[in-house]
């Protein structure tokens, strides 16, 4: 099978495509011919070697996390069947024309391949911080990267929970921000007096979904870190923030996303071959929906 492969960290040069040997699938898992597969900024910072740390890797390493597909193969006890419409995580890289699965759930027939893959990752991690942050009907959340994918999802979910959400993004995405159900604000510089300005009552929370340097600023917004998390600033670590990683992935989880019929927003589907120019769009922040790789 076809495969985005790297064997070793660095630029978007050791991004190859492969042939490797189509994975079997063991005792309840199954395998599926991947339809789409999300890109996300984890990929790229593993891809580097930004994340050896964390998250390091054996080589050949396979990249991506999240996908959308046919099963065609399962393992002993699988719950699903051949020809069952899936999406969910990947146990081997989703950048791949077959790729292993045990948590996933069935792909309901209004979302496309991409908005399928798009879900878990994303999905996930938004519901995961909302809940860390524990945020509550009439509170009100700022949301930095309040357009991008974890943001879309996580200032809908907040709405749907009670709350008034501030959504920071660009100029050009503030009316998205508003169909949302948040409060439109323009990042950049000057951003805490709008904000103060669209919450005369103050904040609660802030979740930062786009790590562009505002952690100083947000505690000082806040009077407090206790109620602030970022899944994109690493500057977290050494500040004595939270930086939230990784949480529960279950079935139920996709599930929940799916019952909620979220407003997402897809940006450029790549094929396999031009995986480097879509991690270098991931890396610039400003997709502008979500990018996936697409397998025909």
């Amino acid at each position: 099978m076809r495969a985005i492969t790297i064997t070793q960290y660095g630029d978007t040069d050791v991004l190859r495509s492969a042939e490797v040997p189509a994975p079997e699938p063991g005792p309840g898992q199954v395998r599926v011919a991947v339809k789409a597969a999300g890109v996300n900024p984890i990929d790229w910072k593993i891809r580097s070697g930004a994340m050896e740390e964390v998250y390091p890797v054996e080589f050949p390493h396979v990249l991506g996390h999240e996908f959308a597909g046919v099963v065609d193969a399962v393992g002993e006890g699988a719950v699903f069947a051949v020809g069952d419409e899936v999406f969910g995580w990947a146990d081997t890289g989703a950048y791949a024309e077959y790729a292993l699965a045990t948590t996933i759930a069935r792909k309901p027939a209004g979302l496309s391949w991409a908005e399928a893959a798009s879900l878990p990752v994303a999905g996930e991690t938004a519901l995961r911080v909302l809940g860390e942050l524990e945020v509550k009907p009439g509170e009100t959340l700022v949301i930095h990267g309040a357009s991008g994918q974890v943001g879309r999802i996580a200032t809908q979910a907040a709405v749907e929970l009670g709350a008034t959400v501030v959504g920071l993004a660009g100029a050009s995405s503030l009316d998205e921000v508003k169909e949302l159900g948040g409060v439109p604000v323009q990042y950049g510089d000057g951003w805490v007096s709008r904000v103060r300005a669209a919450a005369p009552d103050g904040v609660d929370a802030v979740f930062d979904a786009a790590g562009f340097g505002v952690l100083g600023d947000s505690v000082a917004l806040l009077g407090s870190p206790d109620r602030l998390i970022t899944i994109a600033d690493p500057a977290a670590y050494a500040q004595g923030l939270k930086f939230s990683a990784g949480g529960e992935q279950t079935p139920a989880v996709l599930e929940g996303l799916v019952s909620r019929e979220l407003k997402l927003k897809l940006g450029t589907a790549y094929a396999p071959d031009d995986v480097a120019e879509a991690h270098r769009e991931s890396a610039t922040g400003h997709a502008g929906g979500k990018i996936t790789l697409t397998f025909e």
